[in-house]
């Protein structure tokens, strides 16, 4: 196994990057985000919280800290889908 030198080599951190310009793209265009500041802001908040706590997570450098970000990042990325639910029943995608 390789050893990874930065986040930026975890490509749960690359695929949470990508989510990140997604949703930023999506609430900037999307009907529902521009009425509904609240859900907008939150799921903005929560998938940056993905990529945010892997970055820490690794640059504590130890792997039992390294593993407890990545359980609250795995948090994050629970709350921004219940966050996605809801936005998918209000119709609006």
């Amino acid at each position: 196994m390789a050893k990874l030198n930065s986040f930026e080599d975890i490509i749960a951190w690359q695929k949470a990057r990508e989510l990140n310009n997604v949703i930023y793209t999506v609430t900037n265009s999307n009907q529902l985000f521009n009425s509904d500041y609240g859900l907008r802001d939150q799921m903005r908040r929560a998938s940056i919280s993905i990529t945010s706590n892997i970055a820490e997570g690794f640059e504590r450098e130890t792997t039992k800290e390294f593993i407890r970000f990545l359980y609250i990042a795995k948090a994050s990325a629970g709350e921004f889908r219940s966050q996605l639910y809801l936005a998918f029943d209000l119709k609006n995608f």
